[in-house]
């Protein structure tokens, strides 16, 4: 019996190269700047790394693959977007080790400090994309049986607030534990997931749009009530 072959969708791979080029330009150009912001009512300055005004846009995209692809396709998103943090670790590694030639010399510190991060860093960070995305998907896809499809923005929340909440546990505790002061670790570790969380929140009705869009340009709408959990494959 020959083997039913694979579905073509006709936006599935741009998806899949907007995720990856989001993911990468969130943890490469994002963590370059320290941003500081200041708010009115509440009297403070509330200070970010700016990647955080873009990270969150990976679990929209997370959520939209998820809703309507299924979270086995997802799946291949998370591990090319795995893939490509880690080449572009290893690219910048190799970059910054190698000697500036004379004229550059004058150049190589800012090129330590926008692309020299350690590897505890940098190992913090996708360890936790990673784990992140996958419960975030794992989340969306067990609401929309349980909800039969109904409450689009229950799943979209509740798979947020899930998936970051380990997203941030991880890389803070990973990336910074021992080295900041617990008090003020938990501190950064809670504004920035409510920040990532929030904006998710915000743009709650562009993925309502996206969503429907894609279900109906698609003829998809899928339900993974058989779907193989495990995040070790590649098998949609």
């Amino acid at each position: 019996m020959s083997a039913k072959p694979e579905r073509h969708y006709r936006y599935y791979d741009l998806i899949m190269a907007a995720y990856v080029c989001i993911l990468l330009c969130a943890n490469l150009i994002g963590p370059a700047k320290a941003a500081i912001v200041h708010i009115p009512v509440m009297g403070t300055d509330f200070s970010f790394f700016a990647g955080v005004l873009f990270f969150p846009l990976s679990y929209v995209f997370g959520d939209i693959l998820t809703e309507v692809y299924g979270y086995a396709r997802d799946r291949r998103c998370v591990w090319a977007g795995f893939a490509a943090l880690a080449f572009a670790a290893f690219m910048a590694w190799v970059i910054v080790a190698l000697p500036p030639a004379p004229e550059w010399r004058d150049k190589q510190a800012s090129v330590e400090a926008i692309f020299g991060n350690t590897w505890r860093i940098v190992g913090a960070s996708i360890i936790a994309f990673w784990s992140g995305s996958f419960v975030n998907s794992y989340v969306l896809a067990k609401m929309k049986i349980r909800t039969r499809g109904r409450w689009l923005w229950t799943r979209i929340i509740g798979s947020t607030v899930c998936g970051e909440a380990v997203d941030s546990g991880l890389f803070y505790t990973i990336a910074f534990y021992g080295v900041l002061d617990n008090s003020f670790l938990l501190t950064v570790m809670f504004h920035q997931y409510l920040l990532k969380t929030g904006w998710e929140v915000v743009i709650t009705p562009v993925t309502y749009r996206v969503v429907a869009f894609l279900k109906r340009a698609e003829q998809e709408d899928y339900y993974d009530t058989d779907t193989d959990f495990t995040p070790f494959s590649l098998r949609a």
